[in-house]
């Protein structure tokens, strides 16, 4: 038998919903906390067949079949243990280490392990080092956020020193670890010429740990004006896969699961501010979009999600892409609007922690929120827009796995597109059989093509990020629309403070899985497709022709009909003149 790293087996269990599982081969209903069935391994007529999904395991009670998921697969696929590792794994997205017990495979299991233990160690010198008098500029910090001393013993933050007495490093080799290991961890970091420095310098440290409480990565927030980046965040290692963590969750998970909700928000200290203020159900990204694994790993816990994100540019286009993916994994999502200039953390801070409850009470469901937004500023009186916004939404409407769900977002879908309930269903329902994800669908953007224009941008943005920061800089909201670069950009443009060298890693940070496959694709060709300002102008074109004929539609729409007509008339003429002069230009 192949032997697998138990953490990687934890892994695929913690990312693998049972009930998602055995529900594809045993019809389930709900009942209290479990879901019963009839019995998939003996002939039963009153089910006696209960899985726990929070717990992960399996019984019947008729036959005495039971176990976890692993055990589940095994039996009633007629697989062995690491064919059904192979294959959780896969559906999981999790790299499999082929583990065959020879003496490479036991080394890379301990390594994993030597390198928890590693983290583990940091955390106790980062406290220490925060109660030093060094520490000093890391505690104000903690106290000026208004953070208490059991938020600050919860989190288990801490403080890395400057350059000097005291090292990580200089701990590491006190304890008589290797060099290569004290490197692998990515804590310590060699410079040419073979010397050791800290990874994290003067920043106040903020542990992230697995579900279970094991650190395995931190994040450093910058002491210092003009200290860049202001987030210095651990790279991935064999023990942390950032798209496949919650920040938080070791903490808030039986929370989570008592409430059956999560309040999901952006930072770190996002999280420190709500759980402190009492709503204790809550989980954090951490600058990251939400993952397909992120969200399997929160349908263990709960079936309700309250996005909670900054208010701005980026934020908005955050909330939009978790909210879809959210959606279509099961979830029921719902959006708290919070003030411009706010986030959770400043919120909280300004105003307090009730009214920041309030505010989650008043949280609007995504699909109501998501029609309002995207009907504002239409005018469904043009068939255009109708067309334009119908197709935007029956391609969210084609995610929603519930039926019921899905033709009541169709009635409401016919009433804010002012058609009849009976054609929007039928479109909900063909889509949502034939699989078909039209934007802002999330899986379809890293297959199509992209128009020279935004390939040359987005390269820019990626080798070039000052010219790529100008040149974006330079566009309407209007120039992106209809592109299937349209979120990187905007999120390019909201980005328009950060340090350029910075720019490259902190979209792919913030991008979505399909999202950063775009950028990546543009950005290894060899040469750019087009020079930025020749970019940036094709775009405009492209806006222009298309309000052109806008602009032509609504003049045979309303030539002919009166003198109110005739008015209006004038206006469009005058605006087709004005977008043929700058096409002609």
């Amino acid at each position: 038998m192949a032997l697998f790293p138990q953490g990687f087996l934890d892994d695929v269990k913690a990312q693998t919903d049972i009930v998602s599982i055995i529900g594809e081969v045993v019809s389930l209903r709900k009942t209290g906390g479990t879901f019963k069935g009839l019995c998939p391994f003996h002939e039963e007529k009153t089910a006696s067949f209960n899985v726990n999904g929070e717990k992960g395991f399996f019984k019947c009670f008729g036959c005495g079949v039971g176990g976890d998921v692993f055990s589940f697969v095994e039996r009633h696929q007629k697989l062995s243990f690491p064919e059904v590792v192979r294959h959780l794994a896969a559906r999981a997205g999790i790299q499999v280490p082929e583990l065959a017990g020879g003496a490479d495979d036991r080394a890379a299991a301990a390594e994993r392990e030597a390198l928890l233990t590693l983290h583990e160690q940091a955390t106790v010198f980062y406290r220490e080092q925060l109660d030093q008098p060094a520490g000093g500029r890391a505690r104000k910090e903690l106290e000026n956020r208004g953070l208490k001393p059991e938020t600050i013993e919860t989190f288990r933050y801490g403080f890395a020193p400057a350059a000097g007495r005291e090292s990580l490093h200089g701990r590491f080799a006190d304890l008589k670890v290797p060099t290569a290991l004290q490197i692998r961890s990515g804590l310590v970091i060699e410079r040419d010429g073979g010397t050791l420095v800290d990874r994290f310098r003067n920043r106040l440290m903020i542990p992230i740990a697995r579900e279970t409480g094991s650190v395995v990565a931190f994040g450093g927030r910058a002491l210092e004006a003009g200290q860049v980046p202001k987030y210095l965040n651990s790279p991935e290692t064999p023990v942390y896969t950032k798209s496949r963590t919650l920040y938080g969750l070791d903490v808030t998970k039986g929370a989570i699961r008592k409430h059956n909700y999560c309040v999901l928000v952006e930072g770190y200290f996002d999280l420190a501010q709500v759980w402190q203020a009492g709503v204790q159900p809550v989980a954090a990204l951490c600058g990251t979009a939400l993952t397909s694994a992120q969200s399997r790993i929160l349908k263990r816990f709960a079936s309700k999600v309250v996005i909670s994100f900054d208010p701005d540019a980026a934020g908005r286009g955050a909330a939009a892409r978790s909210s879809e993916q959210l959606v279509a994994e099961g979830f029921q999502v719902n959006v708290a609007l919070l003030p411009d200039g706010s986030d959770p953390d400043a919120f909280i801070q300004a105003r307090g922690g009730q009214p920041y409850t309030e505010l989650l009470k008043g949280s609007r469901p995504y699909l109501e929120f998501l029609l309002d937004r995207a009907s504002a500023g239409r005018d469904m009186t043009r068939p255009d827009s109708r067309r334009t916004f119908l197709n935007e939404m029956l391609a969210v409407a084609a995610t929603i796995p519930d039926a019921a769900e899905r033709d009541q977002f169709a009635d409401r879908l016919a009433h804010k597109a002012r058609v009849t309930e009976g054609v929007v269903r039928d479109e909900i329902r063909k889509a949502a059989a034939e699989k078909r994800r039209e934007a802002p669908a999330l899986a379809i953007r890293s297959m199509v093509r992209l128009r020279p224009a935004e390939q040359g941008l987005l390269w820019a943005l990626v080798r070039r990020p000052v010219e790529g920061l100008a040149a974006v800089g330079q566009l309407d909201a209007a120039d992106l629309d209809g592109l299937v670069s349209a979120s990187i950009l905007s999120l390019a443009a909201s980005l328009a403070d950060v340090p350029p060298d910075v720019l490259p890693n902190l979209l792919h940070e913030r991008l979505g899985e399909d999202e950063r496959a775009l950028l990546d694709r543009a950005a290894t060709a060899e040469v750019a497709a087009a020079a930025p300002a020749d970019c940036v102008h094709a775009l405009k074109r492209l806006r222009w022709r298309r309000e052109l004929a806008a602009v032509q539609e609504s003049i045979e729409q309303v030539q002919g009909a009166g003198d109110q007509a005739d008015r209006d008339l004038a206006d469009l003429w005058k605006r087709k003149k004005e977008l043929l002069q700058r096409l002609e230009g």
